[in-house]
């Protein structure tokens, strides 16, 4: 039985985890427990709608449904991956899919801003129904408008800057460049509370782990997002930041109960909802607190999606997440998976590999009377209604090429970018006082990463043009030991030691730091050598190296953030970053050592 606590009134649930959660920025221990106890009750505050659209939308959506035949119907569920490059060959099997197959939408993956609205706008002319074009951003349009659109930092970052301003700004300038090269729908924000230091998934990609500001955050992002068009759908129902496996690769667990779940991963996804939030994507990952050892994934569950469309009583569009990820491909054909998912309750099928097969199948499945013909319906009719929400039915699919340019990466967007990544900068730890530096210090500066070939470069330069002189040095996994030998002695030799480490979560990759760099690190840190280590991803990395003096936080390897870090270091930007997450034994979600400039 599901817990009563889901039933709970948002805003009772948010003041009961606001209570519990560290805060935002550090308060003063004499004056919290005064305040928290004399806090008014928030109202309740009127909930709005997910895929909002006008009468006409609603009328288009019901006259072109009832035009499709059955196999029409369960076409618009589908959503196969294209890239975003110019390559003709490619190309021709998307329009093929538009056009033989009739899928609803493609989720589209990096490019530059004219290939993308090229491409995009060639796959709207041949469509017969305008295609819901879905992508992920969860760091800006430059995730995916690569090279051209703005990198923004990751969501931790806005977690340690806390500020919903800053938040719905950075979804107002997503949208805009979005929407400017033809995508109607994001999967995002992110809405997984990282309480699992261990996760090998999320971690930077996740607001932080206090609900209540994931909740916030998460909410500020969709709004600013909305005001420029785009739909946005959070991920990864019933939450993702509680786990020990890569869904990509294999099926992740929560093991927590329904009171647990209500109280941390439910209500970061209840914040969004309430703020109007258009689709929820339902992650691969097995919820066996609730349903026990044998549970399935939540996509193809019809006791987690019921979640959504019960007590939480979501009416917006349900994604599952991409059907060629291993939490479901090991123990499930791609049919079947998508079979089971539509009777669990989604409604979109995102990445289902061989679609013109998984298609024949579902039709097969609704002829034979496994999946009722009103599910297919009911499931048409939302994606249908996401494109009237994007306003695909008053002929806005194409896109004007001419006007992508003055659109995309403009000033205004980059400035957000940057005062994100100067608001973030947290200083964990600074026993030594090493910052700022020392402008005539001798600097050896040693960045550790695993494929990023371009990591410290940003850093290295900003902080030579501030006036520190430092020697460079990349190292990686597979790095020699003669090389930290030789490292040692240059080390010596200087006055402080930047270690600026970037690693952050990707699929099929594992984090942390390998190879010899732990034990450089800390052999340096352990001797009294002033050692600085700069985190450009996740951050996570004091286990490996917990002697360090000095510990800032930048959470990626962006040009923004690498470029932030330098003028911390240099003491010609403030420092006022709380850590988002807590950083055990180390240090606890809260804390951060504010500098200002002399």
């Amino acid at each position: 039985m599901i817990s009563t606590l889901f039933l709970r009134p948002l805003w009772a649930a948010l003041l009961t985890l606001a209570a519990c959660s560290a805060p935002d920025r550090a308060e003063n221990p004499d004056t919290t427990k005064a305040t928290r106890a004399t806090r008014p009750a928030a109202p309740e505050v009127p909930a709005i709608p997910p895929l909002r659209t006008d009468t006409a939308g609603q009328a288009w959506v019901e006259q072109t449904l009832a035009q499709f035949t059955l196999r029409q119907r369960v076409a618009q569920l589908v959503f196969p991956w294209i890239s975003g490059r110019a390559d003709p060959a490619e190309q021709q099997r998307m329009l093929q899919w538009v056009s033989r197959d009739q899928v609803g939408g493609l989720i589209v993956s990096t490019g530059t801003p004219a290939a993308l609205a090229s491409k995009l706008n060639a796959a709207q002319m041949r469509a017969g129904v305008p295609l819901l074009i879905v992508s992920d951003l969860e760091t800006g349009p430059g995730m995916r408008l690569n090279p051209g659109g703005t990198r923004m930092p990751p969501a931790m970052a806005f977690g340690a800057a806390g500020d919903t301003a800053l938040a719905r700004q950075a979804g107002r300038a997503t949208g805009a460049e979005a929407r400017a090269v033809g995508i109607h729908l994001t999967l995002g924000p992110v809405l997984d509370v990282n309480s699992n230091p261990a996760n090998p998934i999320i971690n930077v990609r996740s607001f932080g782990e206090s609900p209540e500001a994931v909740a916030r955050l998460g909410a500020a992002w969709l709004q600013g997002a909305r005001e420029s068009g785009l739909l946005s759908v959070g991920k990864h129902f019933p939450g993702h930041g509680d786990t020990h496996v890569d869904s990509h690769v294999g099926l992740p667990q929560i093991s927590g109960d329904s009171a647990r779940l209500d109280r941390v991963e439910l209500a970061a996804f209840r914040g969004a909802l309430h703020a109007g939030m258009d689709g929820v994507l339902v992650g691969h990952i097995a919820a066996v607190g609730i349903e026990g050892p044998n549970a399935p994934p939540a996509s193809l569950s019809p006791r987690m999606i019921g979640i959504l469309r019960g007590p939480m009583q979501f009416r917006g569009i349900v994604f599952t997440d991409a059907l060629n990820m291993g939490g479901v491909t090991r123990r499930y054909s791609v049919t079947e998976a998508s079979i089971l998912a539509l009777l669990a309750g989604a409604d979109a099928l995102l990445q289902p590999p061989g679609h013109p097969q998984v298609i024949d199948g579902i039709v097969a499945a609704v002829e034979s009377g496994r999946i009722p013909r009103a599910r297919i319906d009911e499931a048409a009719r939302r994606v249908l209604t996401a494109k009237a929400a994007a306003g695909l039915h008053r002929g806005g699919a194409r896109v004007d090429p001419a006007a992508v340019a003055g659109s995309v990466a403009t000033e205004a967007h980059r400035e957000v970018a940057r005062t994100v990544a100067a608001r973030s900068i947290t200083l964990a730890r600074d026993r030594d006082g090493a910052v700022p530096l020392r402008r005539d210090a001798r600097v050896l500066h040693v960045t550790y990463a695993d494929g990023n070939g371009s990591a410290g470069g940003v850093l290295q330069r900003e902080l030579a043009a501030g006036g520190v002189r430092a020697e460079h040095v990349r190292v990686g996994p597979g790095t020699p030991a003669s090389t930290f030998a030789s490292l040692r002695s240059r080390a010596a030799a200087a006055d402080v030691v930047i270690a600026s480490i970037a690693i952050a979560p990707f699929q099929y990759r594992s984090l942390g730091v390998s190879g010899g760099t732990p034990a450089f690190v800390e052999a340096l840190a352990a001797s009294g050598k002033p050692v600085i280590a700069v985190s450009l991803g996740s951050p996570y990395l004091l286990d490996a190296f917990p002697s360090v003096p000095a510990y800032l936080l930048a959470w990626d390897a962006g040009a923004a953030a690498e470029a932030a870090a330098a003028h911390a270091l240099l003491g010609t930007a403030p420092i006022t970053g709380r850590l988002p997450v807590s950083l055990p034994p180390h240090h606890r979600i809260g804390e951060g050592i504010d500098r200002r400039p002399e």
